[in-house]
């Protein structure tokens, strides 16, 4: 959500904004925000003037009273009645006002980096950089559930049975491998300097709606029956929201944290759930990473984090490339965003694995976040990223890590959490 107040003053450029967006169904919005906030302004006038009419009238009545004009003074209060009347249903106006400019502001996209390429889907992404050489081996590279079935590490019927499509059973050596990966990019975090935590798997709808746009929020989020709770997409959800309405000393930014959670996702408009893979499910765990910070240190920051995924990835000797995310393909919280993705012998093509993303400070505007300044307050600036997200990364670990033979390679990182293994078949 963006300044209300940078709104009424640059008007065009929030437009030219919505344009670069490919969003002109929302051009409209821009004037409606700029009426109901003058009219907000309007009452708030209205209201102050009235407030400093009663404070003249209630000392002219101490006046009058002191002066034994008694009956001049109770003609005065009846002002003061009419005076908190009208107070009364200017608050009214005031707090409808605000809801319908807050509401309008909430549908309003962020004002995208000047670096974001231009382009109204993600056929325009831009790759920006390579890391490691692509291999095609010479043998055949099975789909990645065929590969997880020969290692008697995948029941997708089991899964079928109990909870439907975009469910799994993990068993065994590819259960041990999903595990070791979590804990080696906890491990791998905690060693950058990023504080480890484990948040809650729901939260409340202000909550949501604090870190995410409405469309998302129906496409993504799965509402528990009865209770004012959602099951978190991400841990960015909680993690967010766990500084919702504080005030942060500026001396203890920035806020620089690494958090685990199983994620759940409905995948509304996916185009179905494929029925024999991993690779779109309804359920995963991920690794995330989440930094709380100063707006001059958010694009250091942002580069950092989505170089903490690259490394990662390298160290499993995992090829990846990363793609500039354009401006239609931005979710409209993002001021930018970077996908990582890995590359798929199988396939020869990259697979998105995770996604780092600057928010300016919108989620904090929405969600109260400020920072206690040396010249006052101001809003919080957050960044999130994929640290890692099994079992789709699984796919690009098994691929690229997969012999002639069968087996599958471990990583010398990865061989601490896999009981010294070298290899699983």
């Amino acid at each position: 959500m963006i300044d209300v107040k940078f709104l009424v003053k640059n008007p065009d450029v929030v437009r030219e904004n919505i344009k670069k967006k490919f969003q002109d169904g929302k051009l409209h919005l821009v004037d409606e925000a700029i009426d109901l906030y003058q009219k907000y302004c309007d009452c708030q006038q209205r209201a102050d003037d009235l407030r400093s009419q009663r404070n003249s009238i209630s000392k002219e009545i101490g006046i009058l009273f002191k002066n034994g004009e008694r009956d001049k003074a109770n003609e005065m209060k009846k002002l003061v009645e009419a005076n908190a009347q009208e107070l009364e249903s200017l608050a009214k106006q005031q707090s409808s006002l605000m809801d319908n400019l807050t509401k309008v502001m909430y549908a309003i996209p962020n004002i995208i980096d000047p670096s974001v390429p231009i382009g109204e889907n993600d056929t325009f992404n831009v790759e920006k950089e390579r890391f490691g050489e692509p291999v095609v081996p010479d043998f055949e590279v099975p789909y990645h559930a065929d590969i997880m079935a020969r290692l008697n590490g995948l029941d997708l019927d089991s899964a079928h049975r109990v909870a439907g499509n975009g469910f799994y059973y993990l068993m065994g050596d590819v259960a041990r491998l999903h595990s070791a990966v979590i804990s080696y990019a906890r491990d791998f975090m905690i060693d950058k300097g990023f504080t480890y935590c484990v948040p809650p798997f729901m939260v409340r709808s202000e909550i949501v709606s604090g870190v995410m746009s409405f469309a998302e929020m129906d496409a993504m989020m799965y509402k528990i029956e009865g209770e004012d709770l959602y099951l978190i997409g991400t841990s960015e959800h909680s993690m967010i929201g766990k500084y919702i309405d504080q005030i942060i000393p500026e001396d203890q930014l920035p806020l620089t944290l690494t958090s685990y959670s199983p994620c759940f996702r409905k995948e509304k408009g996916a185009h179905g759930i494929e029925e024999r893979g991993v690779y779109r499910i309804h359920q995963f765990e991920k690794q995330e990473m989440v930094v709380i910070c100063q707006a001059e240190e958010a694009d250091m920051w942002y580069e950092k984090m989505w170089r903490n995924t690259v490394e990662l990835f390298r160290s499993l000797d995992i090829p990846v490339r990363t793609l500039e995310c354009c401006s239609g393909d931005l979710a409209d919280l993002k001021v930018k965003s970077l996908d990582v993705e890995a590359w798929s012998p199988r396939q020869k093509k990259y697979f998105e694995v995770g996604s780092c993303s600057y928010l300016g400070d919108a989620q904090s505007r929405r969600l109260k976040i400020r920072v206690k300044g040396k010249n006052g307050n101001y809003f919080a600036h957050t960044l999130n990223n994929t640290v890692v997200a099994p079992p789709r990364m699984l796919i690009a670990f098994l691929e690229n890590n997969l012999k002639a033979d069968g087996s599958v390679a471990i990583p010398e990182a990865l061989r601490p959490y896999m009981g010294g293994k070298v290899e699983i078949r």
